[in-house]
């Protein structure tokens, strides 16, 4: 690599990092980045949970072993989702 090519890479990064630094998010940004993380994270919760209720109320006395797993499934879930949109928009 020559010297003049590093140079203007150099410059182009340089160029970058500033435009960075002057273009950061706006508070409702933020604000919708947020909302869109907990939702990506308590949909499968509250949805297991309705369904494991639902699961267990057909079921002869009281149980609540598809609302405990299908809560912890959907914690596992959320959280893969969350990890999966920080990856791909961070």
């Amino acid at each position: 690599m020559n010297d003049e090519k590093w140079r203007s890479d150099v410059a182009r990064d340089v160029e970058r990092l500033e435009t960075a630094k002057q273009a950061k998010r706006s508070l409702l940004a933020q604000t919708a980045y947020l909302g869109t993380l907990s939702i990506l994270f308590l949909t499968p919760v509250i949805g297991g949970a309705y369904l494991g209720r639902w699961l267990d109320g057909m079921n002869e006395g009281y149980t609540t072993r598809w609302t405990i797993n299908l809560i912890v499934l959907g914690l596992g879930l959320g959280a893969f989702n969350v990890y999966q949109f920080v990856k791909r928009h961070w």
